[in-house]
């Protein structure tokens, strides 16, 4: 079996085919494993490409975060918050609190233009902007979604697809929402509602390095700086793949690089539909400054969104408050301000002490802390780190499948080899029912999804077929919405570090 990828998709399907015995070789082109769900160390202190809550209604995904992690997995209590005219509205939404707020007035014409949305909806509702002001207003959708979501795509939100939202939001508007707030439901919370989550002592990465240590020693091969170059397939089946300088023969191959390269890779070149399939998928960038200030404490939250449009900043991890092990000097606080951009812009190309700059002065107008007592910093890049819902994705995962139809021992995993923007226990599920499939079963990944119900653990049953939990293990949900970005599993990174003087 071989395995693209050694990021959170790559080593769960790893870590599930050695459950069963069934030995694997995992090809990654970075140094090190973990994908974007790895932490860089940076004189001491620790921090994410972004914020990895560990939190899922998946039960054996959680129980492979304490197989691995055991007393390393800590339990930490949530606060996020949206700032938005020099003041902090609690995230996920709460009605009563974001219309305190804003005020009466500005509370009175959201009510209105909610009630106005109902009564007029804008239809056809195949954008993100028609999508959230259906549900909550245009005047909200002005307010929260709007500035946030155009900073985070690049796009304007009427050519951004509307099944983002219905992926990352699902059935919730403001009625419900407001229902939620006056009542308690019985069950579990959704992962917009939560007020705690787990998280490692010392950062996400912590669970990768130690998951790529234990399917090493049940028999298992990572091979680390191998970049995948070629992808041997014929009619029928892939018979192996070139990474490395090496060939590696496959009866079975589980993908999770970004699509347009796997295509690109696939030797003989496939016909020229499915070669123009490559150019449907496009890619946000981003980019995280990761500042020391010296202050023992700066905001309380686990991060904040920046919804002021005067900075270019979109969001802001305080990593103190994920684990106290991620800052070494108790008096000292590391944030990381995350930018929103593509390869080649200015803020991509911008020097690393240029960026270092700009973060601390951004820090300064928020008021959140005085530039001048940032003592160092360091600028990460990650490239592809989110698979963009535009006009064109859509037909080529029609060409993707279709291929995919050909050559049933391949299948694609995890956010980029699905070009699905999903979080950390969602690549994991698929790539477990990805193992599974090689030992047997029939699922259909695409459908994949950790809100549905929980897998069991038991292995095969008579006939090779893995069963799923059946509709009682579904669970009641509470309305809640949460941002772009809030979790975010593996992408390729490149890292570069610049020091103030």
């Amino acid at each position: 079996m071989v395995i693209i990828g050694a990021g959170p998709a790559g080593l769960t399907a790893a870590y599930e085919l050695c459950r069963h015995g069934v030995p694997s070789v995992v090809l990654e082109a970075d140094s090190v494993v973990g994908g974007l769900a790895r932490t860089i160390e940076y004189k001491g202190y620790l921090f994410d490409l972004g914020g990895h809550r560990f939190y899922t209604t998946v039960d054996l995904v959680e129980k492979i975060w304490h197989e691995v992690l055991g007393p390393d997995l800590l339990r930490r209590p949530r606060l996020s918050r949206i700032y938005y005219r020099s003041k902090f509205f609690r995230y996920p939404l709460e009605p009563f609190d974001a219309l305190a707020g804003l005020g009466p007035r500005e509370a009175f014409r959201c009510g209105l233009s909610c009630l106005r949305s109902r009564l007029a909806p804008r239809l056809p509702e195949n954008d993100l902007e028609s999508w959230i002001s259906n549900r909550f207003g245009a005047r909200l959708y002005e307010i929260f979604f709007k500035s946030y979501s155009e900073k985070v795509w690049g796009l304007p939100c009427r050519e951004i697809d509307s099944a983002w939202a219905a992926q990352r939001i699902g059935n919730l508007d403001l009625s419900s929402m407001l229902r939620g707030a006056l009542r308690s439901f019985a069950g579990r919370t959704p992962r917009t509602l939560i007020r705690e989550f787990h998280y490692p002592r010392r950062g996400p990465g912590m669970l990768w390095s130690r998951m790529k240590r234990l399917v090493e020693s049940r028999g298992a091969r990572v091979v680390l700086n191998a970049p995948v170059e070629r992808i041997a397939w014929e009619e029928g089946r892939v018979r192996g793949v070139t990474a490395g300088g090496l060939f590696y023969e496959a009866t079975h191959v589980i993908g999770s690089m970004a699509i347009p390269d796997l295509i690109q890779r696939l030797d003989p070149a496939p016909e020229a539909a499915l070669r123009r399939a490559a150019g449907d998928f496009h890619y946000r960038d981003f980019l995280t400054v990761a500042l020391i200030v010296r202050q023992p404490r700066v905001f309380p939250d686990n991060w904040l969104y920046i919804h002021d449009p005067g900075v270019r900043v979109g969001r802001i991890q305080n990593y103190k408050n994920w684990s106290p092990e991620m800052t070494p000097d108790p008096n000292t606080t590391c944030l990381g301000l995350e930018y929103f951009c593509n390869q080649g812009d200015d803020l991509w190309t911008m020097p690393d002490e240029a960026l270092t700059a700009l973060a601390s002065q951004e820090l300064t107008v928020l008021g959140l802390a005085n530039g001048a007592d940032v003592m160092d910093g360091a600028v990460v890049r990650v490239p592809r780190a989110y698979p963009i819902y535009d006009g064109s994705y859509r037909r080529g995962l029609q060409a993707v499948r279709a291929f995919l139809q050909r050559v049933p021992n391949l299948q694609l995993a995890g956010r980029n080899g699905m070009h699905r923007y999903n979080n950390q226990d969602h690549s994991m599920l698929t790539a477990i029912l990805a193992a599974r499939n090689i030992l047997g079963a029939s699922y259909d990944l695409w459908q994949a999804d950790p809100e549905a119900g929980n897998l069991e653990e038991a292995s095969a049953v008579p006939g090779g077929v893995i069963q799923t939990a059946g509709p009682g293990s579904r669970r009641p949900a509470r309305p809640g919405v949460e941002a772009p970005g809030a979790d975010r599993p593996a992408a390729a990174a490149t890292a570069s570090t610049s020091a103030l003087h």
